[in-house]
């Protein structure tokens, strides 16, 4: 069984559940730090999965041989538990495999929180490549992707903004794991996004001013193709759910998705 944590309850205001997806290297965790809490309180059903291999699901053992296609699996499985339709909240490689759902699966609505964008990870994996040449060797010899998150230094550099304190770096950079070398490999250029097949949904899309990982045109090209809103929140770092300022985050998804009045898409 996968790892879901759950929190709060669906209410007349907000009928529909919210489930949250992680990035790379994370887990269900990192929307349980902030996120899951303060959108209980504000009357929303919160879910959020661990996808196979991370967090408290299994698979760790298979995790280099994980495509993304497994990941929309899980997916799937925890949008059919629920009692209704999900709003879908994804961030980073969560907001690339939202995508692939939609490509074959409808949802009420999906906030993507610095997504990769459907053109997948060429220009970060450029970036690391010439900013971090041993750790990205590493990464390749090993056919994994924990050497990208074994140093405070690079787990700073690559997840948060200069401003985080370094205490909450190196909490973080405790939590952080391997990563599947196939799923890297299919957002590279095996399995990108369809865009003419996603289906469309209301979309909101959130970047960071100083993302090592989505540049703020990714971003706001991303929102383009789904026809969403875009805001690039200033003086933050990929992790935005974590950052210090994560509020302003879930303050303007809770905005949007109040604005919005999401309801089930037969």
């Amino acid at each position: 069984m996968l790892e879901v944590i759950e929190k709060g309850s669906a209410t007349g205001s907000h009928p529909l559940p919210l489930l949250f997806v992680h990035g790379s290297w994370h887990g269900a965790w990192c929307w349980d730090e902030h996120f899951l809490d303060f959108f209980a309180d504000r009357g929303y059903a919160c879910h959020a999965v661990s996808l196979r291999g991370h967090g408290a699901s299994p698979g760790r053992e298979r995790l280099r041989r994980t495509r993304i296609r497994d990941y929309v699996g899980d997916l799937a499985e925890v949008a059919a538990r629920l009692p209704a339709q999900p709003i879908l909240v994804g961030h980073s490689m969560g907001g690339f495999v939202i995508q692939k759902y939609l490509e074959q699966h409808i949802a009420a609505g999906a906030v993507l929180v610095a997504p990769i964008p459907p053109t997948g990870v060429l220009r970060v994996t450029l970036y690391i490549a010439r900013h971090y040449p041993v750790p990205f060797a590493k990464v390749h010899a090993a056919l994994r992707l924990a050497p990208l998150v074994a140093t405070r230094e690079l787990v700073r550099d690559l997840l948060f903004s200069a401003s985080t304190p370094e205490e909450l770096v190196n909490t973080y950079q405790q939590r952080v794991h391997d990563e599947s070398y196939l799923a890297f490999l299919d957002m590279l250029a095996l399995d990108l996004v369809k865009r003419r097949r996603v289906n469309r949904v209301p979309t909101l899309v959130l970047g960071a001013e100083h993302d090592s990982i989505v540049s703020q045109r990714q971003i706001r090209r991303t929102a383009a193709v789904y026809g969403a809103e875009a805001e690039i929140f200033p003086g933050m770092g990929h992790d935005m759910m974590l950052e210090p300022r994560w509020q302003a985050v879930a303050e303007r998804m809770d905005g949007w998705l109040t604005t919005q009045r999401l309801r089930e898409v037969v």
